[in-house]
């Protein structure tokens, strides 16, 4: 019993959170699965996640002439997840997440073209309140279970975080709202929806499963598009001179196997946001699009404490239409699609201890 526990721990514990890797502005959002025995107490979960994007995407296509030409967009985006759990029965669980957010972005289209400056921003993200439970009794099933997970995230993140950018004029600076994709917090109220999974063939050998949704029922956060400047008449006619508040979402399984406190695990990842709302209105300015990754992960489980490295390699990448580009080709009869950075990969290293 304590192998097939432990083997449930693991898969609970690999890397279930959501962070599109670039200019998709996904930011991170922890999933918690909690332990199906009759423990109780606390669990304290610190992941770390970094990544690098700078490889621009239209649709599936890469443009690679942004590279060899140096105008392609650099982010280097780094996040602390701070979870406690508190696990009250054997079926059921609650849970808190803060995020702590550091963002780097530089670019040479921001800066009037004058040279390659960056922009960052720091702070908390958007804190989550979650509850869970077991679908089965965890007592009569021990070969699989299903855990079900409901909750609210607050806008505790700023949505309007602020930098210098160059203009033209030498050694003038402008203050306004850096990109989305580097806002610490979207400025809505949102609900999740998760889904965690598991299946075990033998006390070392198992499947895992998971699938997490944030609905963002609000449209627009009011954050200018315009880095401090006055946005055009066509970013007002389509709605892209404000940020929008958009969904999330993520869904990912593969295979485990334990050889004795190690944990080792492959599967695939899909992870992107939606260019329409479940919920509300889809307006404002976004970068809708998915990442689907091959994810590996070793984890290592000890009595009071287990770590996980997980580094999800992107195998596609993918920046679909908005809702402003599909009404701009509809009012204009072409074609019309924004593009996106996307990162190669992203490490994420996890560590978790039972208080």
């Amino acid at each position: 019993m304590k192998k097939l526990l432990t083997l449930i721990f693991i898969a609970a514990m690999a890397n279930t959170n959501v962070h599109a890797q670039g200019c998709v502005a996904i930011k991170g959002t922890a999933g918690v699965c909690s332990r199906p025995a009759d423990a109780k107490g606390w669990e304290l979960n610190l992941n770390n996640r970094y990544f690098k994007s700078y490889k621009h995407f239209v649709g599936p296509d890469e443009q690679k002439q942004r590279v060899d030409q140096g105008t392609n967009v650099i982010n280097h985006s780094y996040e602390l997840d701070v979870t406690a759990t508190r696990t009250i029965n054997n079926r059921w669980s609650l849970a808190v997440t803060l995020p702590i957010m550091d963002f780097k972005r530089s670019s040479l289209y921001e800066h009037a073209n004058s040279g390659r400056y960056t922009t960052g921003s720091f702070g908390i993200g958007d804190f989550r309140f979650s509850a869970y439970r077991w679908m089965f009794d965890p007592k009569t099933s021990h070969k699989g279970n299903v855990q079900l997970g409901l909750g609210i995230k607050l806008p505790t993140g700023n949505a309007n975080y602020m930098d210098y950018f160059h203009t033209k004029t030498p050694d003038s600076l402008l203050l306004g709202p850096v990109d989305q994709s580097i806002q610490p917090g979207d400025g809505g109220t949102g609900i999740t929806l998760e889904i965690n999974s598991f299946y075990n063939f033998t006390h070392k050998l198992g499947l895992y499963g998971s699938f997490f949704y944030l609905s963002n029922p609000r449209e627009v956060n009011g954050t200018s598009t315009a880095r401090g400047g006055t946005p055009s008449a066509t970013a007002k006619k389509y709605n892209t001179d404000v940020m929008s508040v958009p969904d999330l979402f993520m869904a990912r399984g593969g295979v485990s196997y334990m050889v004795k406190g190690f944990n080792f695990a492959g599967g695939v990842r899909i992870e992107g946001l939606p260019s329409t709302d479940l919920i509300g209105g889809s307006r404002g300015f976004r970068r809708p699009g998915y990442i689907l990754s091959a994810e590996p992960s070793i984890t290592y489980v000890a009595k009071k404490a287990s770590f996980n490295l997980a580094v999800p390699v992107a195998l596609k990448r993918d920046r679909t239409q908005s809702n402003s580009d599909k009404r701009i080709t509809a009012d204009t009869g072409k074609y019309t699609q924004g593009d996106a950075a996307f990162a190669d990969y992203l490490i994420s290293v996890g560590m978790t201890f039972r208080l």
